[in-house]
């Protein structure tokens, strides 16, 4: 009687299992990627420098030498790639899916360590899609730079991946989307430096509208993002009498961007190119970030002014198997809309006035190979913070040659 029971649960265990593989599937998918770098100055470049961004200001010994006038490379194969996507079983009318993706970019200053870059569900039905889980930040989008740096066109170009909620609403060639978002491992900058606490006390995620327009190679489409971040929930001054005293505050700093973008490509050559009105998007690896505009005399609390950066790209690429690739970014500060009463500003990049950038490079792709040489001069100009308006005035350029190569095997 034992052995016939174990065998019917044997069996219904098997005809489960057989069920479940017979509406489910895996697709595995990765690559292994090797970067060889050389620049010819310190940089903005997290990731030990794989995220190239833009050349640091001069930094003068006693003697006048530039220190950060310094040539610097390496080797890394740490961005290599594993993924998984998963399909079904249907629910109700509804597709399901998953996505799994990591590589060894790790966080902060460990640079090999496993991390995940997406991980998310799925549900699609006839016109809409519900996405649940971290993926690429909207402002990412659908154009995308076509270059061999791995910063993929920052910092001009959104680069993010946040925990959301995205529900996207497809009517033909129209393409609706709408996100809410947190932050984990691309963080917005507040005193306590680059921090997820900002949103987390806001108690709201960011949002995203956008919708696109799609035809026969063309897309063209546009976006507006929301923020709203409290640097801090109190206070510790000293008073008159050289007491320290704590206050609990109320601060919060709001604003709104938009973007544009627009792509058109045939079997030969593509061309690409994105602008945006940016405000705070320091976390997507563009300049930017806020400062403060009014300070309580008794409590300490701040009120704060978001800044405001103009940056647009531009993208063309020829060929299939020998690859040509032109790039052209530029950012330029556009300031603030209250006068500046402390010296104080979170974010990035903010006593830059401008940076142009350009990527020349050809690569030879095959089936499951890409073998790549780029050339990225790139020139920032610093400066001096102008109160009044939050732009920078007095300025001088520094300029970085940066050379890459790249070999990358697809499986």
């Amino acid at each position: 009687m034992k052995n016939t029971i174990v065998l019917i649960a044997l069996m219904s265990l098997s005809c489960s299992i057989a069920a479940q593989k017979k509406n489910f599937s895996y697709h595995f998918y990765g690559f292994v990627r090797g970067d060889l770098f050389y620049n010819t100055r310190a940089n903005q470049a997290p990731v030990d420098g794989n995220f190239y961004l833009y050349p640091l200001d001069n930094d003068f010994d006693s003697r006048g030498n530039d220190i950060n006038a310094t040539p610097n490379g390496s080797f890394y194969t740490f961005t290599t790639r594993l993924g998984v996507d998963m399909k079904g079983p249907d629910i109700g009318k509804a597709k399901s899916s998953a996505k799994v993706e990591v590589d060894f970019g790790g966080f902060s200053l460990s640079t090999t360590m496993l991390r995940i870059r997406q991980a998310y569900v799925a549900l699609d039905w006839k016109h809409t899609n519900l996405l649940i889980g971290q993926t690429w930040h909207p402002l990412f989008g659908s154009v995308v730079p076509d270059v061999l740096n791995l910063s993929t066109g920052a910092p001009f170009q959104p680069f993010n991946r946040e925990p959301q909620i995205t529900l996207r609403f497809n009517s033909g060639k129209m393409n609706f989307t709408a996100s809410a978002l947190w932050q984990l491992q691309y963080m917005s900058s507040g005193p306590e430096g680059a921090s997820e606490n900002y949103l987390k006390n806001s108690c709201l995620p960011e949002f995203y509208l956008g919708a696109d327009y799609r035809s026969k190679g063309f897309t063209a489409g546009a976006g507006i993002h929301f923020i709203s971040l409290k640097p801090r929930t109190h206070t510790t001054v000293v008073d008159e009498t050289g007491i320290q005293q704590r206050f609990k505050v109320n601060e919060r700093m709001t604003t709104f961007s938009c973007e544009a973008h627009l792509e058109y490509k045939s079997i030969q050559w593509r061309f690409a190119a994105k602008t945006i009105l940016a405000s705070c998007l320091d976390h997507t690896a563009l300049l930017g970030g806020y400062g403060i505009s009014n300070i309580d005399p008794v409590t300490g609390e701040q009120e704060y002014t978001p800044m405001r950066h103009s940056t647009s790209w531009m993208n063309f690429t020829y060929g299939k198997k020998w690859k040509a690739h032109f790039f052209a970014g530029y950012t330029k500060k556009l300031g603030c809309d209250s006068p500046l009463v402390s010296s104080e500003q979170y974010g990035m990049g903010l006593n830059i006035d401008q940076i142009c950038s350009f990527n020349l490079a050809f690569s030879y792709n095959l089936p499951h190979w890409q073998i790549g040489l780029e050339y990225v001069p790139t020139t920032a100009w610093y400066g001096d913070t102008d109160f009044s308006n939050g732009r920078v005035i007095n300025t001088h350029n520094v300029t970085n040659h940066r050379i890459l190569g790249l070999m990358m095997y697809y499986f």
